[in-house]
């Protein structure tokens, strides 16, 4: 997203025509965003957790009636098909529904131990100021995983939102305003890493981040070096493993959904496809078949279903990782080019195989419409593929024997694990990963109590 002076320039990733510009945050507006943080968190927690419950229900009203308004803000923002972008405001309405109804049990006082004498109780208080920090791939639902629970739990939060979709940050920000939410609760600022940097150093008690790997370590240092409580959501190199007796006929569709809704770009979709050698020319004809029956073009036709990718910067970082492994004896199965369209960021939806460990793309994510599949032989090898990558996230099983899958789900390294298409993301599941996508759980009961300092009190009766 171009950035010029103090300026960031949204634009169409679908035509590069301009929707309009954001201001950057200075860091003297940073520094007033957490002062004014600070100044509103005393009484945002004296309102206790079914006044803060009530107070965003004004939000989560005002978002559910604008819902189509903010669908077409992200498909012409990030490119996002106008299909996939309602889905993913329902998605986000759904989460944000489950945690009003559920806040204030999940963060009751649980009693840890009792007899005649006393009564010990656990209890959740929040940090401070969360400076919160998310990406552009889902907008509304990264706002709802980032910010909305620790809002909960008593913290104020300032937020800042990727650079890609500034005008959706500036939708949000006025949308808590519209809704009459407190003030100095919700604070938001606006810029690139350098922006995410100085919110990361100032003076707040808790830190998200959602973004890529090597962005969380750095800001994992940062934190560090303050002695602040972090959680990172990172990135992900997401196996599928398709064993020999998977219904194929009913498996193609899941598969194809978790590789490219939102055209690939997803930090928990599909990154890596193994196939049991049985079923690897099937899976490849099935699939391939699939793919050429979805159109590929602007994303606010009703009947798109992969649009471009979010930039053109993001473009040419996934052709340079596969023009890498073409270079390195890459076999490419279906696409693998930039499509024939007058404008955009486009790539086609891309199979290949033959890939090795010198490739970029065996390591590195991939984030866009490219799929590699191997075939393999074995049960142990192909946990030992699934497992070879410096990420775990999350993978998908696709087998019918049961017992199979519970003995695979065991050994595979990373935090959800996807059966035959079952949905893992339901708001009352923690979210997280293992290895380098990241540190902490958002979500679910585990989420909200991650946002909040654990206090014991020990009475006497």
């Amino acid at each position: 997203m171009p950035i010029v002076a103090n300026k960031i320039d949204s634009t169409n990733p679908a035509n590069f025509q301009s929707l309009g510009e954001v201001l950057t945050s200075s860091p003297e507006a940073i520094k007033q965003a957490v002062t004014d943080a600070k100044r509103a968190q005393p009484s945002w927690q004296a309102l206790g957790v079914t006044g803060r419950v009530k107070e965003l229900q004004k939000l989560y009203d005002y978002l559910l009636d604008k819902s189509e308004h903010y669908a077409q803000l992200e498909t012409a923002e990030m490119g996002k098909p106008i299909q996939g972008s309602r889905s993913s405001m329902k998605w986000a309405l759904n989460h944000f529904k489950w945690n009003l109804e559920n806040a204030a049990a999940c963060l009751a006082p649980e009693t840890s131990f009792e007899d005649k004498k006393q009564i010990h109780q656990i209890h959740y208080e929040p940090y401070g100021v969360a400076g919160v920090i998310t990406p552009w791939n889902f907008p509304l639902s990264n706002f709802i995983m980032g910010a909305l629970q620790p809002l909960l739990a008593g913290n104020t939060v300032v937020y800042k939102l990727s650079e890609e979709v500034p005008l959706f940050g500036k939708a949000i920000d006025e949308a808590w305003h519209k809704a009459g939410l407190p003030k100095g609760v919700f604070n938001q600022v606006y810029g690139a890493g350098d922006v995410g940097e100085l919110l990361a150093r100032s003076d707040i008690n808790l830190l998200h981040f959602t973004g890529s790997s090597s962005v969380g370590k750095k800001l994992y240092v940062i934190a560090a070096e303050k002695f602040i409580p972090v959680t990172l959501e990172l990135g992900g190199s997401d196996a599928g493993i398709v064993f020999e007796d998977a219904d194929l006929d009913k498996m193609i569709e899941p598969i194809f959904w978790a590789k490219f809704v939102n055209a690939g770009q997803i930090c928990c979709g599909l990154k890596r496809l193994f196939v049991h050698e049985s079923r690897y020319k099937e899976l490849v004809e099935k699939l391939s078949k699939f793919i050429s029956q979805k159109k590929l073009g602007n994303p606010k036709d009703e009947d798109t279903i992969i649009g471009p990718l979010v930039s053109e910067t993001q473009r040419k970082r996934l052709i340079s990782q596969v023009e890498d492994a073409k270079s390195k004896g890459v076999k490419v199965l279906l696409g693998g080019t930039v499509p024939n369209l007058s404008t955009g960021a486009y790539f086609e939806p891309t199979l290949f195989t033959n890939i090795n460990k010198d490739m970029r793309a065996y390591y590195e994510e991939l984030f866009g419409p490219v799929l590699p599949i191997t075939a393999f032989h074995s049960e142990e090898e192909v946990i030992q593929l699934a497992n070879d990558t410096p990420y775990g996230l999350s993978a998908y099983v696709y087998t019918n024997d049961h017992e199979r899958f519970k003995r695979v789900a065991a050994k595979l390294e990373a935090g959800s694990i996807s059966h035959n298409g079952i949905d893992y993301s339901i708001p009352a599941n923690p979210f997280g990963g293992y290895k380098n996508s990241g540190l902490g759980k958002t979500c679910g009961k585990i989420g909200l109590q991650h946002a909040c300092r654990i206090k014991v009190i020990a009475t006497a009766k």
